[in-house]
C-alpha cells in the first residue's frame, strides 16, 4: 500500500528566512506520526503545507493520492484540520458550529457524541465568544472531526487544556485512530506524544532530524537512564558531568538530575562516596521521550510559533 501522506523535499521561506528544508517523511494508512521540534523549528509550516493552506515553494507533496494545493477541493472532504488558533464568530453557539460545520460533508460523523467525547455536551448553547480558552480548543478539535476525516492534522492538540481534559482527548484521538483515520499530530508535550504516537518525526531548524518509534528515538539518542537524587551537601556540577556514562547534568531547585548511559549509575554513586555526600532519595528511571529531544536538539521542547 502506498503511503497515505507523502512529503518529498519540501522547502518554504518566508522573506530571508528558510522555514522548511528539504523535508521528507511519510505517513502510513492508520498511524499516528508524532512532528516534534523546537521553538520555530518549522513544525506548524510543514503542516499546513500538507493541509494546502501554504503552498511550498518546492517539493513535492500527496495526501490520500492528492495535490492538497491542485486537488483543494476533493481533498478537504477527506481531511480535517485543528490548527494552533482558530476563531468563529462570538456569538455562534457551540451546536450550531457542529451542525454547520457536519453540514459541509456527505457522511459526517455524530457531533453530538463528539460533544460528550470532548466534555462540551453542557456548552452546546454557549456562544463561541463565552468559551474559555480550553473549551474553544475542544471545540476545533471537534470542528475537525465532524466530517469522519480519513486523515486528520492536530497542532498543538491539547495546549490549553488542563490535565483531566487532557487526558479525555487522548482517550478520544486513541478511539478515532481504531476507526482507520491516519493522524498527523504536530505536540509539544512529550507524555502526549510517547502514548499517542506510532512513530515521531523530529523536526530542527526547518530539516528532519530523525524519523523513528519514540522507543528507536530514545535509543538512537544513546540516552540510558535518568538518576535523580538530592545531595547532603552542595556538590559541584562539573565533577558528574565529567564522569564516564554521564550525558547531562540539570538542577530542578534542590534536586540533581543525572542523565547518562548503563554505568552511570555506578560511576555517580561512587564519585559522590568519595566525597562524602549521601544521594537522597535516589530514584532511577529509564530515559524519557524528552531526554532523547534534548539530547538530539540540545534545546528543551517549547511550542512552536511558526
Amino acid at each position: 500500500m502506498p503511503p497515505v501522506i507523502e512529503v518529498r523535499n519540501l522547502h518554504k521561506r518566508y522573506r530571508d528566512k528558510v522555514a522548511v528544508e528539504d523535508v521528507s517523511f511519510t505517513v502510513e494508512e492508520g498511524e499516528i506520526l508524532g512532528v516534534l521540534g523546537p521553538n520555530g523549528a518549522g513544525k506548524t509550516t510543514t503542516v499546513e503545507c500538507v493541509a494546502g493552506l501554504r503552498a511550498p515553494d518546492r517539493g513535492e507533496i500527496t495526501v490520500l493520492g492528492l495535490d492538497p494545493r491542485r486537488d483543494h477541493a476533493a481533498l478537504t472532504r477527506r481531511l480535517g484540520v485543528q490548527l494552533q488558533e482558530s476563531q468563529l464568530p462570538p456569538r455562534l453557539r457551540v451546536a450550531e458550529a457542529l451542525r454547520l460545520y457536519s453540514s459541509f460533508y456527505p457522511e459526517p460523523a455524530d457531533w453530538r457524541e463528539l460533544l460528550d467525547g470532548l466534555a462540551l455536551g453542557d456548552k452546546a448553547e454557549t456562544p463561541f465568544g463565552k468559551l474559555s480558552g480550553g473549551q474553544k480548543q475542544r471545540l476545533s478539535i471537534a470542528l475537525a472531526l465532524v466530517g469522519a476525516p480519513r486523515v486528520a492534522i492536530l497542532d498543538e492538540l491539547t495546549t490549553g487544556l488542563d490535565p483531566q481534559a487532557r487526558r479525555d482527548t487522548w482517550d478520544l484521538i486513541e478511539s478515532v485512530r481504531s476507526s482507520g483515520v491516519t493522524i498527523v499530530l504536530v505536540t509539544h508535550f512529550m507524555e502526549e506524544a510517547e502514548r499517542l504516537c506510532d512513530r515521531v518525526a523530529l523536526i530542527d531548524a526547518g530539516r528532519v532530524v530523525t524519523v523513528d518509534t519514540p522507543a528507536g528515538l530514545t535509543d538512537r539518542a544513546g540516552v540510558g537512564q535518568r538518576i535523580q537524587f538530592r545531595p547532603s551537601r552542595p556538590v559541584d556540577d562539573r565533577l558528574l558531568a565529567g564522569l564516564p556514562g554521564v550525558s547531562a547534568v540539570t538542577r530542578r531547585g534542590e534536586w540533581v538530575v543525572v542523565t547518562g548511559d548503563s554505568d552511570a549509575l555506578n560511576t555517580v554513586t561512587a564519585a559522590l562516596a568519595r566525597d562524602q555526600v549521601v544521594a537522597e532519595r535516589l530514584r532511577v528511571e529509564p530515559a524519557s521521550l524528552e531526554d532523547a529531544f534534548v539530547a538530539l536538539t540540545g534545546r528543551g521542547p517549547v511550542r512552536d510559533t511558526k
